[in-house]
């Protein structure tokens, strides 16, 4: 199991394998000593003590099935549902590459290769390296539960993501015309997006006592089942938004429903919004515009364009890196030319 070496320079080393790894423990030039080391650390292998121990070693199904049950509780439905996805790829990659069935048997090189198969798929850089963080945060707990005693994933390099490309928006004509043609709950949805820059889904959230009437806010804040992607943030609400939004609370008092969009009292379908947007474009002539998200990009690249710093459009964005908010760097470089117009001695 353990042997007991002699180096060249007369340091006795103890050679042995764990699970096919050949491992060099250095102890010193004291025979006797090097000995206690032997059978010391014969002991730690007998008791499985040295970090590759099956003690701690569950099964992926284990794991995984204990990370949907975490996932249920500390994850929004959409969360859930995107890191169940991600789970469900890598477990088709296990069954076609590996038959691994225990965690011992993955190894750093497996995550890079579930990185090329994932990329022959056709998936986004950015996408990958998605799963892989989610995957990371996986055995990361698999760690802190006793499951595991490393993370396999530690190590892995994500991949160099695609460049920006500047984000689609709507022209203030488009952005007319596409209101014009909405019916009147399709309207105050686009109105709402278009003036606030809110994501699709902090709208499908967003409930009476979210908005300050008096303090003309909106905050978009955690709910008991769901919660923002990043931080809670406060949103000012323009005068003619807030006289929308009135007007909408007015008529919508007697559902009694605490959300501010729904349909029918229910909490409007994850996909819905989008298929009523994709209807509009098509109807309105620019069928290339179909993801609601356009409408935050339009509110964030006419703040550009109307003079807003950076910095600014950031944080009512709710970005919590200035390099997301730097995909809008481009609309400024006009007003940035001007700037030096400004200035005289």
């Amino acid at each position: 199991m353990a042997t007991l070496r002699k180096a060249l320079d007369g340091i006795y080393f103890i050679d042995y394998r764990v699970n096919g790894r050949r491992v060099r423990k250095y102890v010193g030039r004291s025979k006797h000593l090097a000995e206690l080391a032997l059978k010391d650390l014969e002991v730690k292998l007998i008791k499985n003590e040295l970090g590759f121990e099956t003690k701690k070693d569950s099964d992926l199904s284990k794991l995984f099935d204990e990370y949907a049950s975490y996932s249920a509780t500390h994850h929004s439905p959409a969360t859930q549902k995107r890191f169940k996805g991600i789970v469900e790829n890598f477990k088709g990659f296990i069954r076609a590459n590996l038959k691994a069935l225990k965690i011992s048997q993955l190894t750093h090189k497996d995550f890079s290769d579930f990185q090329g198969y994932r990329k022959r798929q056709g998936v986004a850089h950015k996408t990958i390296n998605m799963e892989i963080a989610c995957l990371r945060t996986i055995f990361g707990l698999a760690v802190k539960w006793g499951y595991a005693k490393f993370n396999p994933t530690d190590g892995v390099v994500f991949l160099k993501e695609e460049v920006n490309t500047a984000p689609e928006f709507l022209s203030k004509a488009q952005c007319k015309k596409v209101l014009d043609a909405a019916d009147p709950f399709m309207y105050c949805v686009l109105f709402t997006l278009l003036n606030t820059g809110m994501r699709k889904a902090e709208l499908e959230n967003l409930e009476w006592n979210d908005i300050d009437f008096e303090g003309k806010k909106i905050k978009i804040r955690y709910k008991t089942d769901w919660s923002p992607k990043t931080a809670e943030r406060l949103i000012p609400i323009n005068k003619e938004l807030l006289g929308l939004l009135k007007e909408h609370k007015k008529k919508a008092a007697v559902s009694g429903c605490s959300w501010v969009f729904h349909k029918d009292g229910q909490k409007i379908e994850p996909n819905y919004l989008r298929k009523k947007f994709m209807q509009l474009t098509k109807q309105c002539g620019f069928p290339e515009m179909t993801r609601v998200h356009s409408l935050r990009h339009t509110f964030a690249s006419h703040l550009v364009m109307g003079g807003v710093d950076l910095p600014t459009v950031g944080k009512l964005l709710g970005h919590s890196d200035i390099e997301t908010t730097m995909i809008y760097s481009h609309l400024a470089d006009e007003h940035v030319d001007k700037a030096v117009e400004k200035i005289s001695f």
